[in-house]
This record gives C-alpha cells, sequence and structure tokens, in this order.
C-alpha cells in the first residue's frame, strides 16, 4: 500500500513529503541494477576484473601498484626516468570512430587508450593496449607507468591489474585521476584518444 502511495505522489506531485520507507520503496523499485548482482562477488570475472559499476568508490590501495596521492605524482614527474602516464578513461566507439561529447581535460603528456580498462576486453582492445605498452616502454616491462581515470573509476584499476599481468612490474595507481589533478588547480591539457585500429 505503501509503494502504491509513494508512486501516487511522485506522478501526481502530492504537497506531503515522502518518507524515508517510502523513498527507499521507490529507490528499490526503479533501480537499474539486476537482482543478481547484489551479490559482490557477481561484480567481478573470475580473474578479479571489475566488470559492473565502474564509477564508484574504489579500494584505497592497489595490490599490483603503488598507489599515489596528487603530490606524490607530482614529485614522481620530476624523477628521471619520468613515469609514462596512461589516461584510460572510457569513450564511445563507434562506426570507426571515438565519440567525444565533451573535451577530455587530463594530465599534460599522458596518452589516452580509451576503454582498456574494461572488464571483459576484447581481443582488438587488449591488442591496442598491449601494443602502445610495449611502443612506449621501448618493450621493458620495469619502465614506470602511471595509470589514472578519473576519481571513483574502476577502470583505472582494471588497466593497472592487466598490466600486471602482462608482467609490467613498475606500476603506478593514480586512485584520484583527472579529478583530484583539477581539484589541486594544476594544469591540464585536451587529451586525444590514440589511434585505435581494430
Amino acid at each position: 500500500m505503501k509503494k502504491m502511495i509513494a508512486w501516487f505522489c511522485l506522478l501526481y506531485s502530492c504537497p506531503q513529503a515522502l518518507t524515508a520507507q517510502e523513498q527507499q520503496a521507490i529507490h528499490s523499485e526503479t533501480t537499474p541494477w539486476p537482482s543478481s548482482l547484489e551479490n559482490e562477488s557477481e561484480l567481478y570475472t573470475m580473474e578479479g576484473y571489475r566488470l559492473f559499476r565502474y564509477r564508484s568508490p574504489t579500494p584505497k590501495q592497489h595490490d599490483q601498484a603503488i598507489t599515489v596521492s596528487t603530490q606524490q605524482l607530482v614529485t614522481l614527474l620530476k624523477q628521471l626516468p619520468a613515469p609514462i602516464l596512461l589516461d584510460v578513461q572510457p569513450l564511445i566507439w563507434k562506426s570507426g570512430f571515438f565519440i567525444e561529447k565533451e573535451p577530455r581535460l587530463h594530465i599534460p603528456s599522458s596518452y589516452w587508450l580509451p576503454n582498456v580498462g574494461q572488464g571483459e576486453l576484447e581481443e582488438a582492445w587488449a591488442d591496442y593496449f598491449l601494443q602502445y605498452l610495449q611502443d612506449l616502454t621501448q618493450g621493458r616491462q620495469d619502465y614506470p607507468i602511471v595509470i589514472y581515470c578519473t576519481a571513483d573509476c574502476w577502470m583505472s584499476w582494471n588497466a593497472v591489474k592487466r598490466a600486471a599481468q602482462w608482467g609490467y612490474s613498475h606500476l603506478y595507481w593514480y586512485r584520484d585521476g583527472s579529478d583530484g589533478w583539477q581539484e589541486a588547480d594544476l594544469e591540464t591539457a585536451e587529451g586525444k584518444p590514440e589511434k585505435f585500429t581494430p
């Protein structure tokens, strides 16, 4: 009965405020995630890659990389050799083109490799990621690499895990991503995705 009242008020703008219980009833009815995902384990592949809800709170640390703060990253970028910066923010790929709805502002000198942080990666995207890793590091798997996207983004977490499984051993995870960089009022550059040939 309360759900019916809540829906009626939602549709016809009842003046009284909904109770917390009624709001929860609406939320539970309209939540887009299937009930099968209520089990956290089903958010991951058998290999441990995150599959859904990529924009949600991430772990504080990554088991296969050194997690760096904004200030630590600024210091790291002054060292030699300077680490390679990989932005893995996702981007729509359609009919042979990346579709950018708005400019992507990221850390200067970053290479933007969209979509390589998907939980399940098609072969063409895996080849794209691996080829750039090999080219940018000149085949050195111990070369320092920083991987990021935005804050609370599992794409970067997945990409770090994937690079580690391919043997890259000197990895950094910038968990706060471009959001943290911009919040610190640091210089940004407009990103352009690296060429992808499926």
